[in-house]
């Protein structure tokens, strides 16, 4: 078993005493940026134009669904969420820190990328797994 938890999905990354952070893929033809590793621009069509490059950590909230219904093991209610990242960047994923209420949630809302523990998943060695979310942003 392992003392630093596994990144839940590839891009996540998680650097030896550094802070995690979110690894996108952008293209040096067009611009567009995308999560999770590519050869050829899902935007543009160019081929072998692309580059790693970290993702900010914090943008406005574009889009959300609160869920009810999931998977067993899965609490409900919980906030699914697009983000428009700061560089532009699109990325879906939890929004935490806030109640599942419309009244609660603002769209345009300042927000954090935070990394925590997936929701207590574990692999079958016993090692935890680190995943992002988004939070309103402090302050």
């Amino acid at each position: 078993m392992s003392d630093q938890p596994l990144p839940a999905v590839p891009y996540i990354k998680i650097p030896e005493g550094g802070e995690p952070y979110l690894e996108g893929h952008r293209c040096s033809s067009c611009e567009a940026t995308f999560l999770g590793e590519r050869n050829v621009c899902s935007k543009c069509g160019a081929r072998d134009q692309i580059a790693t490059v970290t993702l900010p950590n914090s943008g406005k909230l574009y889009s959300y669904s609160i869920v009810h219904r999931s998977f067993p093991g899965i609490d409900v209610p919980y906030i699914s969420a697009i983000v428009d990242l700061d560089d532009g960047t699109a990325i879906k994923g939890n929004l935490i820190n806030v109640e599942p209420d419309p009244e609660k949630i603002e769209f345009d809302m300042p927000v954090d990328v935070v990394f925590a523990d997936a929701l207590g998943r574990k692999d079958r060695d016993g090692n935890s797994y680190i995943s992002y979310f988004f939070q309103p942003k402090a302050g």
